[in-house]
């Protein structure tokens, strides 16, 4: 499972992480700190998964969403932000899934596994 994070808090990335080495088994886990650098690894990588945050310097999470949904839609995209606003426009940008970064671990993984099945 190749799975890239992509979230301008490092501390964010790590924790994601973490939680997911400890539920997915022998996950592949990389890491972008920008929407330039997960548009640059999506296409290296080719990730199953992306879990992207809105919010990041340069390139913003639902560009490169939009972005990467219309070159590899297979890619699935989990948009997580602290700003449930960014629901719907997650969701125009293409999207599989929005979860706000408020939300319980459970739920986070819970809303992973739907998009893997």
């Amino acid at each position: 499972m190749r799975i890239l994070i992509a979230d301008d808090q490092k501390r964010a990335r790590q924790s994601l992480k973490a939680l997911l080495a400890t539920s997915i088994p022998e996950p592949e886990i990389w890491e972008a700190s920008s929407g330039d650098e997960a548009m640059r690894l999506a296409e290296e990588m080719l990730p199953h998964l992306i879990v992207m945050d809105v919010r990041m310097p340069g390139i913003d999470g639902l560009v490169a969403t939009r972005e990467i949904k219309s070159h590899w839609p297979k890619i699935k995209v989990l948009v997580l932000s602290m700003y449930p606003g960014y629901r719907e426009k997650a969701r125009e940008a293409g999207a599989d899934l929005f979860v706000s970064k408020g939300e319980s671990p459970e739920r986070l993984l819970s809303a992973l596994s739907s998009l893997l099945l």
